[in-house]
């Protein structure tokens, strides 16, 4: 089975300092992979670069069988991290998501695509929230509808930057629950950056552990071993979610 992410000696430079370096490793349908690190060690850069949204300074990436920024229309989805998003845009849900058809902003939605966006919400558990300002919504509720929107055009990869941010215990569980059902019924194939170790521990089919440079890549088990942690944050403790794994 041909990977959906395949990445071959990745370098990013931004100005004269490498922000990444020799990241080697691959992500096939059905897998969720896990990108942990110390803050500043590149995990959204990763994200950037599969995007097409910086450059390559060296190195080779495929993602859903193209080169970052030529892939299919609808083979990518996308949810940024909250804290990066306009909360204060006067629109609804469920035009948030239909904007996802033509990639942008849908205007006065008809029959045929309201009833398209209302069954993606339904999908995520979102459905009641379709009328609701996007302004009014929790972070746990906005994540949802971002969710709803990746999902709608049936992507064959999902890439979150730390999608837990403003969400609960409960909301956390729901969105593992719908990555794994993505996963698993659809083969997708699902890369999130986050620093949930727990999460990463019991959730991820694999871990890619990273500052600067690809520290492990494997299973959880084997990427955050004992050894990789310390070369990673310098130390083993709580405060990462394991100790001595």
């Amino acid at each position: 089975m041909n990977p959906s992410i395949a990445i071959e000696k990745l370098a990013v430079r931004l100005g004269q300092r490498d922000v990444l370096r020799d990241i080697t490793f691959a992500a096939r349908p059905g897998e969720l992979v896990a990108v942990l690190g110390p803050n500043g060690s590149g995990k959204s850069t990763l994200i950037r670069s599969l995007i097409g949204l910086v450059p390559l300074a060296r190195g080779q990436v495929r993602i859903a069988g193209a080169a970052p920024g030529a892939c299919a229309a609808g083979a990518i989805g996308y949810v940024p991290q909250i804290k990066s998003m306009d909360r204060t845009f006067p629109a609804q849900a469920i035009e948030l998501v239909a904007s996802v058809q033509r990639n942008a902003w849908p205007g006065r939605l008809d029959a045929a695509r309201r009833d398209w966006s209302l069954k993606a919400l339904r999908r995520v558990g979102a459905e009641h929230l379709a009328d609701r300002q996007v302004s009014e919504l929790s972070g746990g509720e906005l994540q949802r509808v971002y969710l709803a929107r990746a999902l709608a055009t049936d992507v064959q990869v999902l890439i979150l930057d730390e999608p837990e941010t403003g969400i609960d215990a409960a909301g956390t569980s729901d969105l593992y629950a719908l990555l794994e059902s993505y996963c698993s019924e659809q083969q997708g194939t699902v890369l999130l950056v986050t620093h949930d170790w727990d999460a990463a521990m019991h959730h991820a089919s694999k871990v890619l552990l990273l500052k600067q440079t690809q520290i492990s890549f494997g299973t959880p088990a084997v990427a955050l071993a004992e050894e990789h942690v310390r070369a990673a944050f310098g130390h083993v403790g709580h405060a990462h979610g394991v100790t001595g794994a």
